[in-house]
């Protein structure tokens, strides 16, 4: 579930305030900003995160490790594992029309309602199929025909529904916060994972009518979280993006204008009236106030210098497809997501497999590891968000993604013995949770910098929707892989999957984040201090040369100033 911005709008008789940067004085003075106040921010975002985690609660138990041991009590092949885990990213594919649908609409919230609604209810009716089916144990083929559909089903309506959501979410989150307020967002997330995890998966495979129909009965559990979550959601302050719309069209002619607010472009007849809901309010992402993100977040002062949100060209605009793939940086972002999705999922959704089906591990253990992987989720999002505040995203995703590329060599060699059940797997767990933190959480904050706010929504769609495909045709290959090899061979995949995630790495050599520094000034920068300490001890340790100048020259030898690095 994602989130994003359309542009910021300007009212029908402006007037300019600090926080725009206007250059050649090319808008009319007869405009006003409209922002959402502090208030209003605070409550959308703590609404965002109780949201968020409801909505964990109900993907627990409708993805995952839960529904993984499901398919394997019902004898799925490995194939359908992976038919189920392409599922999701299949549907990727539908999110550009979810897209241009939820912009032709004039609410956010309504539009993220319905859609995530209707598709959490469909789970209802297979919770009652599997209830009623547990008790036939001749029926177990077409249960699983029954839940890969309503899964295809499913997904293919949230796609419609994720660009949308993406897009209200960070005009919600001020740009300078996004770092550790999805840090915050996500921890939270991660603690809640930990908690339910284990503890679903003991009542699961527990259950005093079988693991088939207490799988069942929490899956009603997690409808009616899911419905909570839309509850909390319905809470967040609304956006119009008929509003972002139409002022792209009035003042694509103008010069230059870099500005913080939505457009509504009604200015002097130059484009249509669009009218604006009560509720539709816009985010000034360089707010001079305090916003107090969620309860326990101490309140933080942002920065009073605005930052350009977008510059609009002075001749009209090019053709969509044109803009999103004539950004070379955009490109790039394209190509490192495409090929490590595709390296993930190439051997990610077989893991639980690996220990459900070839080591015939308890489910319990299974959801313990995966709460271990979660603790340690939550224990370094924070850190990550922080960091990524700091020294930039695309950083923090190559020397983590060397680690998680390397991740499922760890796995060869283990097996159903002691020293794997208590040392091995709850260390791969603990690594994989503490790295995948910084890669899920720098891939959108990467993608939130170099994606124009010009058609943000279709600039996030197409990411999904390559990254869906890239994805989907991992886990097909994988469970193809998987299900052709030798029992006991499926840790080729592993290895397999760590050779794609460092080729996937090769694109972000090049791809240069907005606004922040190459990796190698980076590096740089923090090997100042040893770098002065190792020169202050050369020069105690050598003879005094004679001229009173010569030790600073000798120490400038040591500590020259970084020079700029090209991208």
């Amino acid at each position: 579930m994602a989130s994003a911005s359309p542009q910021e709008r300007l009212e029908p008789e402006l007037a300019l305030d600090t926080r725009y940067t206007v250059s050649r004085n090319t808008v009319s003075t007869n405009q006003v900003l409209t922002k959402i106040s502090k208030d209003e921010i605070r409550s959308s975002l703590r609404a965002s995160t109780l949201d968020g985690i409801f909505a964990t609660l109900f993907s627990s138990v409708t993805g995952g490790v839960l529904i993984s041991n499901f398919l394997v009590e019902l004898k799925a092949t490995p194939l359908q594992i992976g038919m189920l885990a392409s599922m999701p990213m299949v549907a990727n594919l539908l999110q550009p029309l979810g897209a241009y649908l939820s912009d032709c609409t004039t609410s956010r919230r309504r539009y993220s309602l319905w859609v995530y609604g209707f598709s959490r209810l469909l789970w209802l009716p297979l919770a009652i199929v599997i209830l009623i089916s547990s008790r036939h144990p001749n029926q177990l083929q077409p249960m699983i025909f029954a839940t890969l559909v309503v899964m295809l089903i499913t997904h293919l309506i949230n796609a419609i529904g994720s660009a949308s959501w993406l897009s209200w979410l960070a005009t919600l989150v001020p740009r300078q916060l996004r770092g550790r307020y999805f840090g915050l967002r996500n921890s939270a997330f991660s603690l809640t994972g930990l908690i339910a995890l284990p503890l679903l998966g003991v009542v699961v495979s527990r259950w005093t009518g079988g693991s088939i129909q207490g799988f069942g009965v929490m899956m009603i559990v997690a409808v009616v979280a899911g419905v909570i979550s839309l509850g909390f959601q319905s809470r967040m302050v609304d956006v119009n993006p008929q509003a972002n719309i139409g002022s792209q069209a009035n003042i694509g002619s103008q010069e230059n204008i870099s500005f913080q607010g939505n457009i509504n472009p009604q200015a002097n007849g130059s484009g249509p009236a669009v009218s604006q809901p009560e509720n539709a309010v816009i985010c000034d992402r360089a707010q001079e106030e305090t916003v107090e993100l969620c309860p326990g977040m101490q309140e933080i002062e942002e920065s009073q210098t605005s930052h350009p949100v977008a510059s609009l060209p002075q001749t009209a605009d090019p053709s969509l497809f044109y803009k999103l793939f004539h950004n070379s940086h955009y490109g790039l972002f394209l190509l490192y997501f495409g090929l490590w999705a595709f390296g993930i999922n190439l051997s990610n959704p077989f893991f639980n497999l690996y220990l459900l089906n070839d080591l015939a591990l308890d489910l319990s253990w299974v959801t313990l590891y995966n709460g271990i992987g979660a603790g340690a989720n939550l224990l370094m999002l924070l850190q990550w968000g922080r960091l990524a505040d700091r020294i930039g995203n695309r950083s923090i995703l190559l020397l983590n993604g060397l680690l998680v590329a390397v991740t499922p060599l760890f796995w060869l060699g283990t097996g159903a013995n002691s020293h794997s059940l208590w040392l091995w797997f709850p260390l791969l767990h603990l690594l994989g949770g503490g790295t995948g933190a910084a890669i899920d959480l720098c891939i959108n904050n990467l993608q939130f910098a170099i994606v124009p706010v010009q058609h943000q929504t279709k600039y996030f769609a197409t990411t999904a929707a390559i990254g869906g495909v890239a994805g989907a045709m991992g886990a097909l290959a994988g469970g193809w892989l998987a299900q052709s090899s030798n029992a006991g061979n499926i840790t080729e995949l592993f290895a397999l999957s760590s050779i794609f995630r460092l080729v996937a790495l090769l694109p972000l050599a090049w791809l240069q984040e907005p606004q922040r520094q190459s990796l190698r000034n980076t590096l740089q920068r923090w090997s100042t201090p040893f770098r002065l300490k190792r020169a202050l001890s050369d020069i105690a340790r050598s003879p005094a040369p004679g001229p009173a100048a010569t030790p600073l020259v000798h120490l400038s030898a040591h500590c020259k100033p970084d020079e700029a690095q090209p991208s």
